[in-house]
């Protein structure tokens, strides 16, 4: 009888670890569909509204030329400022997540890393006024300096006698990108195997060796996901770079006034605009999708060419 009743529950319990099972996949395959979904009904309302500013002729665009000749110097402008920060923030970044992760001792790693989940929470209109009031006056000095003994370069033409320039955009951007990198790559670099570490440092490693024989090769994809993902917010950053940035036509001076982003033109303009001029804001936006698009689908890429070694197996 007692054989019976057991078989019974095991059955019972069976039934319903499977039924749960079923509900649990399901709810996850919908999460997984509204995000296509989502994905699509964007992208689709991108295209269709972008369309007639697309094949548009240059009579009706707002700067009488192409779409074309609209949007090519402030998509430079996006990433030009988006790969400054980048090249910015990276080893910093990198460093901080290090010196948090292996080298600092428990009662300073702890208060550094709320510091840096502290920056990160900070709204980007707060980093904006930051850098047009106190960081862009404070770099004039820095531009006149680049102006006199680097002025033959194109870089550091005329400079800006407010600082509200690419190159302090960039520095922003690269103050908002840095706790983003820097939390992902702490996160990474303390799943490093305690195993291989030891053993590295047993055989006669140096802390730095260790770290670039074991902890560097492990995080490897780890680190282009991060940064990758601060690449994502710095592209698509808006009010910071709008308030920071002076609007003018593009130049290949940094440190000059002018130049704009894909966000902050958007932004200054879009809440006027109409007809075809909102348009042709929509398709700039389109172009901002599919560069972030693209740049997501170049991380996946090299995340994967590298899944298969990660310096620990």
């Amino acid at each position: 009888m007692s054989t019976t009743t057991a078989s019974t529950r095991s059955e019972l319990t069976s039934s319903s670890g499977r039924a749960g099972d079923k509900v649990f996949s399901g709810l996850t395959l919908a999460a997984g569909l509204i995000i296509l979904v989502i994905l699509a009904f964007v992208a689709g309302f991108l295209v269709l509204k972008a369309w007639p500013a697309l094949v548009a002729p240059a009579s009706e665009i707002s700067t009488q030329t192409s779409f074309l000749s609209y949007v090519l110097p402030i998509m430079v402008g996006t990433l030009i400022t988006a790969a400054i920060a980048l090249l910015l923030a990276t080893p910093v970044a990198i460093g901080v997540a290090l010196f948090i992760s292996h080298l600092a001792p428990a009662r300073l790693a702890k208060p550094v890393g709320y510091v840096i989940d502290l920056l990160a929470a900070i709204p980007s209109v707060v980093f904006g006024a930051w850098g047009m009031m106190v960081l862009g006056p404070h770099m004039v000095g820095l531009y006149d300096w680049l102006h006199t003994y680097l002025g033959w370069i194109p870089l550091f033409g005329e400079p800006s006698t407010t600082g509200r320039t690419l190159l302090t955009a960039s520095v922003v951007l690269a103050v908002m990108i840095l706790p983003i990198i820097t939390s992902l790559s702490r996160e990474i670099f303390v799943q490093t195997p305690k195993l291989h570490e030891e053993a590295a440092l047993a055989l006669g490693a140096t802390r730095w060796e260790m770290i670039r024989m074991s902890v560097l090769p492990f995080a490897r994809p780890g680190l282009v996901s991060a940064v990758m993902l601060g690449l994502g917010r710095a592209l698509g950053e808006t009010m910071a770079v709008t308030l920071v940035l002076s609007a003018g036509p593009l130049t290949a001076n940094l440190i000059g006034s002018g130049n704009q982003t894909i966000p902050s033109e958007i932004a200054l303009n879009f809440p006027e605009a109409f007809g075809m001029r909102q348009n042709e804001l929509i398709a700039a936006g389109l172009i901002l999708f599919v560069i972030t698009l693209l740049v997501n689908m170049l991380a996946r890429w090299i995340v994967s060419r590298h899944k298969e070694f990660s310096g620990a197996n």
